[in-house]
Parts: structure tokens; C-alpha cells; sequence
């Protein structure tokens, strides 16, 4: 893992973008403690970040979802006293047992990790934006999922998009909606200047429009994956494409892609 100062008071904890299992993390120091967005996928790399905060002596207070998939609340467990925020969405998924099994087979280098995981529920639901402290704004938005969530800091023009950006890594489209996901891109750059991704390194417009041109390409049935073929996690490609086709034959089911990849179909 490796910390990065985005701005004062903000510090991303990033891992290696190639893949499904190195989601970043982000803490947010203010006079209320700190707040983590996103617990990484499995505890072991949650707990990485939660002990280099446990150094500074400020209290975790906060944790914030950005999207239900595991990538984003699988370290949960490691903050056990903090808040839990997130969408209706992610509190109705969590509230189900997790399928360790698919995630073991969608990421076998992590099958151990997922062997035992928990999830914490939602504690708090978020269903407008909101400030959770005096630098902190929660925000909901979709296109990832139905329903995720961003943070913004204002007086760092800073905006931690979570699972809503993946810079130089396929996103995650497959359960969520590339045309909409794309026009809500719009929406976050008028958040802040700044972007913190869900995978990639901190970028801002530039990155922005780059995926956006990736998801409307996508949701146009026009993506060449040559394009982007020197972006990680190329096996979520395909899956992007059904998604995108299924939806706009009114068919919301999972792409078999995905399926066969958890070891479902």
C-alpha cells in the first residue's frame, strides 16, 4: 500500500490499480476525527490503512460506501466503532450473506481473504446530499450501481468519487447503467477539481472525459477494446458490453459474462 497526500488533511491509500482487488481507500482528517471512504475489498488490506491512522491517535468516526461490491466494503470489519453511511442499495445487499465462493473465483489470489469475511451493515442511509462533518458532504449519484455515493471536500475542491471513477483500469459497469454512469461523470466535475478514483491514481477533467468517452462508447455498442487495451482489468470489458446491450433490450439481469467469471454460469 501506498499513501498519498491529495491534498491537507486527505490521504489516499492506493495498491497496485491492475485488478479487481486493489480498490483504493481514503481518509479525511477534520476537528470531528477521521472519515475512511471505502474499506478496500478484504481486512488484510483494510487493516494496512487502519494502522498506519491508528499512529496518529485521531479517532476513526466515519465510514462511507461508495457502491455495495465488495471492492469497496469487504474491510469493514477493521473499523468496528465507525458510522456506517451509504445508499438504500448497499444497505439492502449487505443485509444478505456475502457469495464468498464467486468472489473467490472472480479473485483467486485473494480465495484466504474471502474465506471468513463479514460485512458491516449500513448504519446510516443516505438518500440526499448531506454534510456528515464540517468538511464533509456526502452526495448521492448512480451509473456504478443504481445507487452510490461521493464525498466531497469543498475547501479542498476535492471530490473522492469511490467506484464512480476507474482511472486506467476498466470500470465496473456491469451492474450498473454506462450511459447513465457517464452523464453523472458531468455532475462530479462540477464537484471539485480534484478526483479521487475507486482505482487509478488522483486525476481530474482529463481522466474524467477519458472514461466518460470509454462508458458512452460502451453504451453505444461502439467500444473497441483496442483502445483501451493498455488499461487493467480487462476482463470486466465484456461484461460492460452485455450489460450495456441487455439494458437497452430492457433486459436488467447479469451479464453472463460476470456470471462466468464468479463461477455462476
Amino acid at each position: 500500500m501506498e499513501l498519498v497526500e491529495v491534498a491537507d488533511g486527505i490521504l489516499l491509500a492506493q495498491r497496485d490499480p491492475g485488478g479487481f482487488g486493489s480498490a483504493n481507500s481514503v481518509a479525511i482528517y477534520d476537528d470531528d476525527g477521521i472519515t475512511v471512504v471505502d474499506a478496500c475489498t478484504v481486512p488484510a488490506h483494510a487493516a494496512e490503512l487502519a494502522d498506519l491512522l491508528a499512529d496518529t491517535g485521531v479517532p476513526i468516526r466515519h465510514l462511507v460506501y461508495t457502491s455495495p461490491h465488495i471492492d469497496h466494503v469487504g474491510g469493514s470489519s477493521v473499523y468496528p466503532l465507525a458510522a456506517v453511511y451509504g445508499r438504500r442499495e448497499t444497505s439492502v445487499l449487505l443485509e444478505q450473506p456475502p457469495n464468498l465462493a464467486a468472489y473467490q473465483h472472480l479473485e483467486p489470489g485473494l480465495a484466504a481473504d474471502f474465506t471468513d469475511l463479514t460485512t458491516r451493515p449500513v448504519s446510516h442511509m443516505v438518500q440526499e446530499a448531506a454534510w456528515l462533518t464540517s468538511r464533509v458532504v456526502v452526495a448521492p449519484t448512480h451509473g456504478q450501481t443504481a445507487e452510490n455515493l461521493v464525498v466531497q471536500i469543498p475547501d479542498a475542491n476535492v471530490v473522492i468519487a469511490g467506484a464512480m471513477a476507474s482511472f486506467g483500469v476498466i470500470p465496473a459497469a456491469w451492474a450498473g447503467d454506462p450511459a447513465a454512469w457517464a452523464e453523472q461523470l458531468d455532475v462530479l466535475l462540477g464537484w471539485g477539481t480534484t478526483i479521487v478514483p475507486g482505482y487509478g491514481a488522483v486525476g481530474g477533467e482529463p481522466e474524467i472525459r477519458e472514461l466518460q468517452r470509454y462508458l458512452r462508447a460502451v453504451a453505444e455498442g461502439t467500444a473497441d477494446a483496442a483502445e483501451w487495451a493498455d488499461w487493467g482489468n480487462q476482463r470486466f470489458h465484456p461484461a460492460n458490453v452485455e450489460r450495456a446491450a441487455s439494458l437497452a433490450a430492457g433486459d436488467p439481469s447479469p451479464p453472463p459474462t460476470i456470471l462466468r467469471l464468479m463461477g455462476i454460469g
